[in-house]
């Protein structure tokens, strides 16, 4: 797809055969960003691993202290005390069979669905219309939980699935905020999920485990980032370096 003029003149305004520390890349990020919205910061992290193979799936969530700065629409498939405790806890939307039946009709407004584990019998039929879309409860990533509540909780506070796509060949794509955040804030979202991606590395992974990473903004160019210089530091956090 051709690139608009604004994005053309933004790649024009840095370094484009250069890798940049965290911090400078997130700030570059910042300046680029032309839209009259607010756009969202993406982090695009290159694995080797082959996630064709069930001994190098990587998939799970992680928590981004800064936030995502998008207003997250939870649906929880739940009953009684757990479906109460789902609405206490500000879950957008709540049933048992009737959600269920909503869901299989067409209705996919929402950004994550939660279950508890009795509601999964029922839940499993609707794979053909949540797991294209990445939205099936899946106990890997805490969807699939007898803590609703909490877990409605922690997703409307920032906890973010990811997963490396079979079809991207070991690409985590993930949203650390929005471009209108610190650079300290990002910075913390980055560390966050640059730590998890390390935690998360399968056994079986040979060879260089992460071999590229950028960030970008939603309409502007892809920033490399020195994966020698990953591990941001608190004294990068605090403004002291970097």
């Amino acid at each position: 797809m051709p690139k608009g003029k604004k994005y053309l003149d933004s790649t024009k305004r840095f370094d484009r055969s250069r890798a940049y520390a965290p911090g400078e890349a997130l700030d570059l990020v910042k300046s680029l960003a032309t839209a009259k919205f607010d756009e969202t910061v993406e982090m695009s992290v290159q694995l080797g691993i082959d996630p064709r193979k069930a001994d190098q799936v990587i998939r799970g969530t992680v928590a981004l202290p800064s936030g995502t700065g998008k207003q997250v629409r939870v649906a929880v498939f739940a009953q009684g005390p757990a479906a109460e405790a789902a609405r206490s806890a500000g879950a957008d939307i709540v049933g048992g069979d009737d959600l269920v039946e909503r869901v299989d009709g067409g209705f996919l407004d929402f950004d994550v669905a939660i279950a508890s584990p009795d509601m999964m019998g029922k839940v499993g039929r609707l794979g053909r219309k949540l797991g294209p879309r990445g939205l099936m409860p899946n106990p890997k990533t805490g969807t699939v939980t007898p803590e609703v509540g909490k877990a409605v909780g922690e997703f409307k506070g920032g906890r973010v699935e990811y997963r490396a796509d079979t079809r991207s060949r070991g690409v985590v794509q993930v949203p650390i905020g929005k471009v209108s955040f610190s650079r300290d804030a990002l910075l913390v979202n980055f560390r966050a999920l640059i730590d998890e991606v390390n935690r998360a590395k399968p056994s079986a992974a040979k060879g260089r485990y992460i071999r590229s990473v950028a960030v970008s903004s939603t309409m502007g160019p892809g920033i490399d980032v020195d994966i020698a210089l990953l591990r941001v530091t608190d004294e990068e956090l605090a403004g002291v370096a970097g």
